[in-house]
């Protein structure tokens, strides 16, 4: 038997003992009258007060006749000090039973040891719920964290024992959560109104993207896990609803990596009577606040690289950021010949079914998207690449669109929004002539989206950020499984 195993057996006999003294070990209910952060901020010295707490046993030291302990709540730990004359043979004995992990509740009264530590003096202890298994034991001195739980398949796989033992995971899931509420209160704040759409919907659209299928059995139809919310936001604005967004959770079939999870939080936005420069100014606004409130700087340190939202945003567009970092201007190229010559020339593989603009984008991809470290809005590209964008006025080949790069990788993606139902109708086709040679993540028509259009789209402004991205910019992480609660696995043999 492993030592685990062991533990668990021994943890189980005491709850066995618990049971026979008529002491329930998972009672229903327990009401705890303040939480820890509150006991602590609002200590006073000179007037004790009682309260009652609930939380996880952290440490425990039995040292005969008096203990110390550490409960754990949401919001922080306190010192806990329990003595046998103040609680009594019966229950101290039974206190000195729990183990590291246990959920207990505490009554109890303030004071300050002579260490100066805030402490709970313990009164009355229950044990709420047995901790049956062994915790990971993570080492703390002075702040410092020791031993830190660095398991990877069980800190993703088993997140609660993450959470349990690791304050840093505790502190980033905290800040995700402050990053989604401060984007809506920004949003709201600035007139938009947040909508729902879709989750499944009968055509996949809004992005370039492999769809997952599932299958509607009273319609028997097949229908597709949201890939993107964007042509239903649209047809809000069609509507008359000028401001919306909606905080969305999207699904691609698609790889994983340190950068993508097959399922992820984006929020996408659209307003009526902006373009993409209004797009612009809108995200920088919002990141720079984000920061401001979370983080408290504007100045944020990310693996290794220091990121300054403070300073005026970076613009350049998308040829010239190729040419900026690889010396390929592709104004210049007209055959995929030549494109293929670029390609090759910085060391970047591609074939001649791609098209020139694909190509690019393989270079841009692999070269330069990579170098930029502080915000840089990459503008204008080619129609090619943007099947939803408006062309701009002065060159058909050429959209209004941007993708926000952050250390060097994609955090928005925003077009002046193509709203002529003929231009649209066009470029679906397009999309669908890729799609039947081969191009799985290629657009399908929806025609119900083309009649919206019919109705008369205004020009409009429209963005989707990536939040998983953002956390982990503001946390300071390189895995996007750092941001995911859960992230997707493969199920263990």
């Amino acid at each position: 038997m492993n030592e685990n195993m062991d533990i668990r057996s021994q943890r189980i006999d005491k709850i066995e003992s618990l049971r026979a003294a008529g002491i329930n070990p998972y009672p229903n209910r327990f009401k705890p009258d303040r939480s820890v952060a509150q006991v602590l901020e609002n200590f006073k010295e000179e007037t004790p007060e009682k309260v009652i707490l609930a939380g996880r046993l952290k440490s425990k030291r039995v040292m005969g006749k008096a203990s110390f302990g550490h409960i754990e709540d949401m919001t922080g730990q306190i010192q806990l000090y329990a003595a046998r004359d103040v609680l009594g043979e019966e229950e101290y004995k039974i206190f000195k039973t729990f183990d590291l992990g246990d959920r207990i509740g505490v009554e109890g009264e303030t004071f300050r040891t002579h260490m100066g530590e805030i402490s709970i003096k313990v009164l009355k202890i229950t044990l709420l719920a047995k901790c049956i298994q062994q915790l990971p034991v993570i080492k703390e001195k002075d702040g410092q964290i020791f031993d830190e739980f660095a398991d990877t398949e069980t800190k993703y796989r088993q997140r609660y024992i993450d959470l349990i033992v690791t304050p840093k995971t505790r502190e980033d899931f905290k800040i995700r959560s402050r990053i989604v509420s401060g984007i809506r209160r920004f949003l709201e704040e600035n007139g938009f109104m947040e909508v729902e759409t879709p989750m499944m919907q009968a055509v996949a659209g809004g992005a370039a993207a492999r769809p997952f299928v599932t299958h509607h059995n009273t319609l028997d139809m097949d229908l597709y896990m949201r890939i993107a919310p964007e042509l239903y936001l649209k047809r809000l604005v069609v509507g008359g609803f000028d401001r919306v967004f909606e905080l969305n959770r999207n699904f691609r079939n698609e790889g994983i990596d340190t950068r993508h999870n097959p399922e992820f939080t984006m929020v996408e936005l659209y307003q009526a009577y902006a373009d993409y420069n209004d797009m612009m100014d809108l995200v920088e606004k919002m990141f720079t606040k984000l920061a401001q409130d979370i983080l408290g700087t504007v100045t944020i340190p990310y693996q290794g690289d220091t990121i300054d939202f403070g300073t005026k945003w970076k613009r350049i567009t998308y040829i010239d950021a190729i040419k900026e970092k690889t010396g390929i201007d592709f104004a210049a190229i007209k055959t995929v010949k030549d494109a293929l010559a670029a390609a090759k020339s910085v060391g970047v593989d591609a074939d001649e079914s791609m098209g020139i603009w694909k190509i690019a984008d393989e270079i841009f991809s692999e070269r330069v998207e990579k170098s930029f470290v502080n915000p840089t809005f990459m503008t204008d590209y080619p129609k090619a690449l943007s099947p939803l964008s408006k062309s701009r006025e002065d060159n058909p080949e050429i959209v209004e669109r941007f993708e926000l790069f952050i250390a060097g990788r994609e955090m928005a993606n925003a077009f002046t929004e193509l709203n002529d139902p003929f231009d649209q109708k066009e470029r679906f086709e397009g999309q669908l002539k890729m799609r039947e040679a081969g191009d799985e993540e290629a657009m399908m028509i929806d025609n119900d989206y083309i009649s919206a259009l019919e109705f008369g789209l205004p020009p409009t402004g429209g963005m989707g950020i990536g939040v998983d991205r953002l956390v982990m910019l503001f946390v300071d992480t390189g895995s996007i499984k750092d941001t995911i609660l859960f992230p997707l696995l493969k199920p263990e043999v």
